[in-house]
């Protein structure tokens, strides 16, 4: 039986153009936890920080009520503009903005992703408002009418490319985006696992090959599942986005015969491929051209895991979460 707190949780996997400086991303994470005299604050939590070096990016996964989220996030993105700089970042992962990511995922049986949606709109315009030259792109259902998907986003504003056209993209809130701060994008979906398998070779068109075939739009695709090849400390990573999808998208042969973990936003039930299912894949597609695997990486959590979790961090008011996790039993 789930707290009264539980019902009403949001996580926001949030990803800043940094990994390569420790203390600047952990005072970021602070930023959500303590208000600006250095106080707890109270009914938050940051879970786990995920940082690479090579990609210079990290994932902070803060938790909080519906009421508290967005002011935590905020807090936590105005520290991460004030400290990175896109003019001198220097990474091998895509990336538009100092803060690059805003998701929120509802966590809590009496959240929806309207509710969602409106925090990050209120999120979006508190930092153009408060934090000047910042500018956003929304998605999902934040993204109103249209709900178009991060994917879709990303590819109009030109993320993928090498080195985005700033000057070409075209924000949905605040203005033309600066070299300092680039561009964030904004918005609200079901929970997005990420999920990175490590093939052992150097070769990115082996990579791009595997890749093309487990994306969810290919003929034989892994349904929810987005993925690109990035080159990653002499091999190949096969970055996977793994996007929770409806009961209707299992009737795919590609789903495999393992369950699919399910979690519910209210009357909605959700599920989402499990990681040995594309690791699987991955070593399957791999091996077709004579390369193994190295190794799988969550980043972050399941759904489940997340909400378990940050509830057993909030009840015992645990803000520095990431601190202990590692030495807890899962």
């Amino acid at each position: 039986m789930a707290s009264n707190l539980g019902r009403h949780l949001v996580a926001c996997l949030l990803n800043i153009s940094e990994a390569r400086q420790k203390s600047l991303v952990e005072s970021v994470a602070q930023a959500a936890i303590t208000d600006k005299h250095g106080r707890r604050r109270k009914g938050t939590t940051v879970l786990n920080i995920f940082s690479d070096y090579n990609y210079n990016r990290s994932v902070i996964t803060i938790v909080a009520s519906i009421t508290l989220i967005k002011e935590a996030v905020f807090c936590a993105c105005a520290k991460a503009f004030s400290l990175i700089d896109m003019d001198q970042h220097v990474g091998v992962h895509p990336c538009m903005g100092a803060v690059d990511l805003v998701p929120f995922y509802p966590l809590g049986e009496e959240v929806d992703l309207e509710d969602c949606g409106k925090e990050a709109q209120g999120l979006a315009t508190a930092l153009t408002e408060r934090v000047l030259g910042t500018s956003a792109f929304f998605f999902g259902w934040a993204d109103v009418p249209l709900r178009r998907g991060l994917a879709q986003r990303r590819k109009e504003m030109g993320w993928f490319q090498k080195i985005p056209n700033m000057a070409a993209s075209q924000p949905d809130i605040g203005p033309q985006p600066t070299r300092q701060y680039g561009l964030t994008g904004i918005g609200a979906s079901p929970y997005v696992m990420n999920c990175n398998v490590t093939i052992n070779t150097p070769d990115l068109a082996v990579g791009r090959g595997v890749a093309a075939a487990i994306r969810e739009s290919s003929p034989g695709g892994i349904p929810g599942v987005q993925v690109m090849a990035l080159p990653h400390k002499g091999t190949v990573e096969i970055a996977c986005n793994v996007e929770s999808v409806q009961m209707g998208s299992l009737s795919s042969p590609a789903v495999g015969i393992e369950p699919w973990p399910a979690f519910s936003i209210g009357d909605r039930t959700l599920f989402h491929a499990p990681a040995s299912l594309i690791t699987a894949r991955v070593t399957d597609l791999a091996s077709r051209s004579g390369v193994t695997t190295k190794g799988t990486a969550l980043v972050g959590f399941t759904p489940l895991e997340c909400r378990t979790l940050a509830q057993r961090a909030l009840d015992h008011d645990i803000g520095e979460f990431w601190k202990i996790m590692h030495s807890l039993q899962m």
